[in-house]
């Protein structure tokens, strides 16, 4: 059986080329052809079929290329849904057929992103479990998960730099063919994820108590106690947790989704029988939701390092990084690393100022912000398509920037698609069965009180998220840093105003709509701009830094 290999190209070969027409817009005209087959992203199919040069920002693009399930054969050939979705299969109904409608496109780049919902899907639930089946008993413990996920939620969002890292260098690693390369970066990136658990945990021991002190402020001291329970037991995690995001990370850079996928899914399943024994049959409230969290956090990481272990390498062994190697791990994602933290420190002061109001609008705000959590995840996977496919087409060997428009297009308008059936599903789930959550009838007017900002933020988030991938994808890195920053000062502004005002949960949630939309606008006029990475000649401001292995 003849395989398709996937190489990179010789060192020689230029980087750059300038594309043989002059694009068109964003949205081009029928001529050439609108709808090409499949995400036919390629003409030239015979000299480029075992010739694809991957780079991009998280290289989750060959997540789905070892399941069986979705990779077909075809006269010998083992084809990848990223071939065909770059169209480079020589033949077939993939890449040479035009006129064909852009549904086609529109179902590739599903069946490429659709199984990695799952790896994104698995850690808001937990805290939605939680949310439910303590919303069942106590509403005190309801308003109290408020700042404790906050704490233990969103602050974990501040390490997402070490996935980063670890995909970027396992990936670069593995095109060498060096195993004990890739070992090596395993190795450190364990050590750096082990060290910053050990220091998070140790923060939460000391200073967790303070912490939520200052959020909740003085009118709501009262949930104090039981937010500092659920926090000090969630925080014994940490070290797994940190850890199992390195080992999650170096499986995804080695084209295994589905090893991931199972541990997550067998920690869902403890967390919500724990949830349900420990709250509903035993009395343990807050605490037992805690412990049966912080549990299935301990058993994914282990399972995701014994994934590693399966694959022939040492997830047990630790090496101590040098400052250099140091370095490197933090410059691949200081970018990202500022986009996290604004989005982390305005959804924390969202919260903070939704405390403020008082005990019932806590626990509301509460249940609608873990459903909001909930729902945008499944946009997640779109932006990591964007990142996967764009660079080959705005600098790669084979730069089309035309049918670089062509694909945003597609992902925008599954996005859009998207954006609006999680805004009805997620409006409806609150709205229509409120008592899921909480059977308290103050709690349930003020979430019904924030129905039309809930909806109007979440259906933009799924296309904002196409864009932001896009603009990671063709490396505008500066732009993505400066533009989240902005966006968070000024809705940060905005909620301080609301919130002076008197306007309570409602005018909370009408910031966060302004924060979702205004990243949506200045995203798209990026992109839209005759200067942008889409519709600029000049692809050297964009230049694609190269991944230096230690």
């Amino acid at each position: 059986m003849q395989l398709k290999t996937l190489i990179a190209r010789p060192s020689h070969t230029p980087l750059f080329q300038n594309p043989t027409q002059r694009p068109l817009s964003l949205f081009p005209r029928f001529h050439p052809p609108f709808f090409p087959s499949n995400l036919s992203l390629s003409s030239t199919l015979k000299s480029r079929r075992n010739r694809i040069t991957t780079a991009c920002i998280n290289p989750s693009e060959e997540l789905i290329d070892n399941d069986p399930k979705i990779s077909g054969e075809s006269d010998g050939d083992i084809v990848s849904v990223s071939e065909k979705l770059l169209g480079v299969v020589e033949g077939g109904e993939s890449g040479s057929e035009e006129g064909q409608s852009i549904w086609n496109q529109m179902v590739e780049i599903v069946k490429f992103s659709g199984p990695a919902t799952g790896l994104w899907i698995c850690g808001p639930l937990m805290s939605l479990i939680d949310t439910v089946v303590i919303g069942q008993g106590s509403s005190i413990e309801l308003a109290a998960l408020g700042p404790a996920t906050v704490l233990c939620d969103n602050l974990s969002y501040v390490f997402m730099f070490l996935s980063i890292a670890t995909s970027n260098m396992v990936a670069t690693s593995l095109a060498r063919k060096d195993k004990n390369e890739v070992q090596h970066h395993i190795s450190n990136l364990l050590f750096i994820g082990l060290t910053c658990g050990c220091l998070m945990l140790l923060f939460t021991k000391f200073f967790g108590s303070w912490a939520l002190t200052a959020f909740t402020g003085p009118k709501n001291a009262h949930v104090v106690p039981a937010a500092n329970t659920y926090v000090q037991i969630r925080g014994l995690a940490w070290p797994a947790i940190l850890i199992g995001w390195v080992a999650q990370s170096a499986s995804l850079g080695m084209k295994d989704s589905w090893g991931p996928l199972k541990a997550l899914a067998v920690a869902s399943v403890v967390n919500g029988i724990g949830d349900i024994v420990l709250c509903s049959f035993l009395g343990y409230g807050i605490a037992g939701a805690a412990w049966a969290t912080m549990a299935s956090q301990v058993i994914a990481g282990y399972m995701m390092l014994e994934t590693l272990n399966k694959k022939g390498y040492n997830a047990f062994a630790i090496s101590v990084p040098s400052p250099h190697e140091l370095l490197t791990v933090f410059g691949l994602a200081a970018p990202v690393f500022v986009t996290m933290m604004s989005k982390v420190a305005f959804f924390s002061l969202l919260t903070y100022f939704a405390t403020s109001v008082g005990t019932h609008t806590m626990a509301a705000h509460q249940v609608m912000v873990q459903t909001f959590l909930t729902c945008t995840v499944w946009g997640e996977p779109l932006s990591q398509t964007a990142q996967s496919f764009m660079p080959e087409l705005i600098y790669g060997a084979r730069r089309n920037l035309e049918k670089a428009q062509m694909l945003l297009k597609s992902l925008v308008i599954i996005g859009a698609i998207l954006g609006l059936l999680l805004g009805i599903v997620g409006t409806c789930v609150p709205w229509l069965f409120p008592k899921i959550y909480t059977h308290d009838q103050n709690v349930i007017q003020e979430m019904h009180k924030v129905l039309i900002p809930f909806f109007l933020a979440l259906a933009i988030t799924p296309p904002t998220l196409c864009l932001e991938g896009t603009l990671l994808a063709g490396r505008d890195l500066k732009f993505i840093s400066l533009s989240m920053s902005g966006c968070f000062s000024f809705c940060a502004l905005l909620l301080l105003l609301v919130n002076s005002r008197g306007y309570g949960l409602p005018g909370c949630w009408f910031g966060l709509v302004a924060f979702q939309w205004a990243r949506f606008f200045l995203s798209l006029r990026r992109l839209l701009s005759p200067n942008g990475i889409l519709d600029s000649d000049d692809s050297s401001q964009y230049n694609l830094e190269k991944l230096k292995a230690t």
